[in-house]
């Protein structure tokens, strides 16, 4: 009996399946510090989403600026016909309802010089910006006949012009709009709309009506935004130059700015639209009241070139491979070296890896995120080689998983620098680790005959 209990206790220690379930056992046990570093690196994020939405907010949010819109309103008749008893027949009332007209510009022209800086609190910072633009265009004669509108329902002595926009609060100047010779203050009204606002003039002057030939306006704007600057084509013709000192932008929307006139370099970017009226989905009139179409808007987005917490989370990602792939060093140097490691000395090699991400999204935060990937990669490189070579007492063996080390996590950083060709690279490296330790297993003893 003894010595059936002395061979089984030699099989536990000498067998290859058991070393391996113990290795599958310990990655699994390490998944859960992992899964807590994940957590902590999204927590981190989302803090800097709330700071910067907060100075964002302070500074002045995102704009998107919609007008001029001539707005004109007009009468609608409609005959009630009542019956009267005592005349035996029927009277007739004209019921009048007042709607608006909304005409947009035949041509709007937008020059808007953007000088943008970065604002922190505490470790985190956004790009805020100032604009100035000057708009410039022309309204044309409005038809209301396709409407079957009469002239005389016509309210000319009440026409406005309205302008929307999504960041009241960050107005610098006041505004005024000027309609050929004549001049009007923009005033905030109430809006149906919960994502602009509404600036509108008092009622114009016979001289600025577009009754018989086309009227030009201007106005200047200086405004305080955040992330981005957006505009809607309202012209006929819309024509925009953008002119900024900030070199990491971003064009969204549905129209691309031209790319023969396009410059983006170390000092700032120019960029310049033009859209027609037949490149958009809206017309140049509407009666009634004026449609929601934000999602035709085009612009800059205004990036932080560098987005730490999203490059730490890429790495954080790759957590599992870099653990797995380790332990398999160590594992294969146990096996053809017959050299015993404790499950114990696994799990701290394990939790070493794990040290690595809580390294770089901590050093991250005060500088770069190469310097924060250096410092934590040298830092854990040199702590699980120092280990390896008390454990494994060979000089050898601890510059072979050094260089493995340093190999992987060079790899890995490459892969998170990439973006289209990630995948392409991620798979011939996986490919090429996959060749290695296919070779390298060849030498091992997996039915323990030797013992």
């Amino acid at each position: 009996m003894e010595k059936q209990k002395k061979s089984f206790g030699q099989w536990l220690k000498t067998s290859i399946t058991i070393r391996m379930l113990m290795v599958g056992i310990l990655i699994l046990v390490l998944l859960i510090p992992l899964s807590y570093i994940k957590s902590l690196i999204k927590e981190r994020s989302y803090r800097q989403e709330e700071v910067v939405s907060e100075i964002n907010q302070k500074w002045g949010n995102e704009i998107l600026l919609y007008g001029p819109v001539l707005k004109i309103p007009y009468q609608i008749h409609n005959l009630k016909k009542t019956w009267d008893d005592k005349t035996k027949s029927y009277t007739e009332e004209d019921i009048i309802t007042i709607k608006h007209a909304f005409f947009f510009p035949n041509t709007l022209d937008i020059n808007a010089n953007i000088e943008s800086e970065t604002l922190g609190r505490s470790i985190y910072e956004s790009v805020v910006y100032t604009a100035n633009m000057k708009i410039t265009g022309s309204f044309t004669t409005p038809v209301f006949e396709i409407q079957d509108i009469k002239k005389t329902d016509v309210l000319w002595n009440k026409a406005t012009v309205i302008i929307n926009s999504t960041n009241l609060k960050g107005i610098r100047n006041n505004l005024e709009l000027k309609l050929e010779e004549d001049s009007y203050p923009l005033i905030s009204r109430y809006s149906q709309n919960s994502y602009t606002n509404t600036l509108e003039t008092k009622f114009l002057k016979e001289s600025s009506l577009p009754v018989e030939k086309d009227i030009s306006f201007n106005l200047d704007i200086a405004i305080n935004g955040s992330e981005q600057l957006r505009f809607i084509p309202v012209g006929r013709e819309t024509n925009v130059s953008m002119v900024s000192n900030w070199a990491s932008p971003s064009f969204n929307g549905n129209y691309l700015p031209n790319t023969k006139t396009k410059e983006i370099t170390k000092d700032g970017f120019k960029a310049n639209w033009k859209v027609l009226q037949i490149n958009r989905e809206f017309e140049q009139e509407f009666f009634g009241e004026l449609p929601q179409i934000d999602s035709s808007a085009f612009g800059v987005k205004l990036l932080i070139p560098v987005d730490e917490y999203q490059k730490s989370e890429r790495a954080a990602k790759y957590g599992y491979l870099v653990i797995a792939l380790t332990f398999l060093v160590f594992f294969l140097i146990q096996t053809i070296s017959k050299i015993d490691i404790h499950p114990f000395q696994y799990l701290m090699i394990g939790l070493a890896l794990t040290m690595f991400y809580t390294l770089l999204i901590s050093i991250s935060e005060h500088s770069s995120f190469l310097h924060a990937y250096l410092i934590a990669g040298i830092a854990v490189v040199l702590l699980i080689s120092v280990y390896s070579k008390a454990i494994l007492k060979s000089f050898k063996f601890m510059i072979f998983i050094a260089a493995s080390l340093a190999t992987l996590y060079t790899f890995i950083f490459v892969i998170i620098q990439l973006e289209n060709y990630a995948l392409l690279v991620g798979s011939i490296g996986l490919f090429l680790i996959l060749g290695t330790i296919m070779m390298i297993s060849r030498k091992i003893d997996w039915k323990n005959e030797g013992n």
